[in-house]
């Protein structure tokens, strides 16, 4: 089994060695998100099964997707599962590699560019800018508590001081120790907000949350972070999306000085 990272979304961010594998394959396992284009190149004799999984609704569970790559590897294909990203940032990587191994499976792991720092990139939001910050942080902000229906889509707000943000992500914010990434966090984003000015937060911390990265339908929305929660249910703010909060987030960071700025210049 090869386990292929496929990057943020668009074909032409997938690694060569990613490409030569699902040339090679004869069956793919392909989530929702990622560089799914590339299955109508595949040759006619793979079979795609498609596992991809929405918010609030996983129509084949993790368990019957580890189970998908072990029968068909041990019947004799070459398996190449495509996950969106980097298959072992926030990806469950890990646990169809066990299920691969534990079975006898070998697997080749192709790493992906990872959302977290390929998405920021694309919207002109550097994770690290000299004189700004030195090192950034990656957290998943999918099981915040504060979320009340699994099933509803969009931003949701909540007036719960307690998250998904553990020590380090909250001294991110609060002391601007470093950029915080947030990967799956749109809905929980309310949930964010609250526990971070709990923590003791300015405010008026950038917040940037990049839509659909690296497809056509890109968007950036900025907001102080007091304040993000409602600009992004306003906008219809929707995943896939990364959420960057921290002073790298600032609009115009990238785009010189003043008056190029007033001139409309842009990254």
């Amino acid at each position: 089994m090869t386990l292929v990272g496929g990057g943020p979304g668009a074909v032409d961010l997938l690694t060569l060695r990613a490409w030569r594998a699902l040339q090679s394959a004869d069956v793919v396992v392909a989530d929702r998100l990622g560089p799914v284009e590339i299955l109508a190149e595949l040759p006619p004799h793979v079979r795609v099964i498609d596992v991809g999984k929405e918010p609030g609704r996983h129509p084949v569970p993790q368990e019957r997707i580890n189970e998908l790559l072990v029968e068909h590897a041990l019947a004799g294909s070459h398996v190449v599962r495509l996950k969106g990203g980097d298959p072992f940032v926030l990806g469950r990587g890990g646990e169809e590699v066990v299920a691969c191994v534990t079975a006898g499976v070998p697997v080749e792991v192709v790493p992906g560019i990872t959302s977290a720092v390929a998405v920021p990139g694309l919207a002109g939001i550097p994770l690290t800018h000299r004189g700004v910050t030195t090192g950034f942080h990656v957290v998943s902000g999918h099981c915040a508590p504060g979320v009340s229906d699994p099933q509803v889509t969009g931003v949701t707000r909540t007036s719960d001081t307690s998250g998904p943000l553990d020590a380090a992500a909250l001294s991110c914010v609060r002391d601007g120790a470093a950029t915080l990434v947030v990967l799956m966090g749109v809905r929980s984003l309310g949930a964010i907000v609250a526990q971070s000015l709990a923590a003791g937060a300015d405010p008026a911390t950038p917040v940037a949350i990049v839509e659909n990265g690296s497809t056509p339908e890109q968007r950036v929305t900025r907001a102080r972070l007091e304040e993000a929660a409602d600009v992004a249910a306003a906008r219809g703010v929707r995943s896939p999306a990364v959420v960057v909060i921290g002073r790298v987030a600032a609009e115009g960071l990238l785009e010189g000085s003043r008056e190029r700025r007033l001139a409309g210049a842009g990254v």
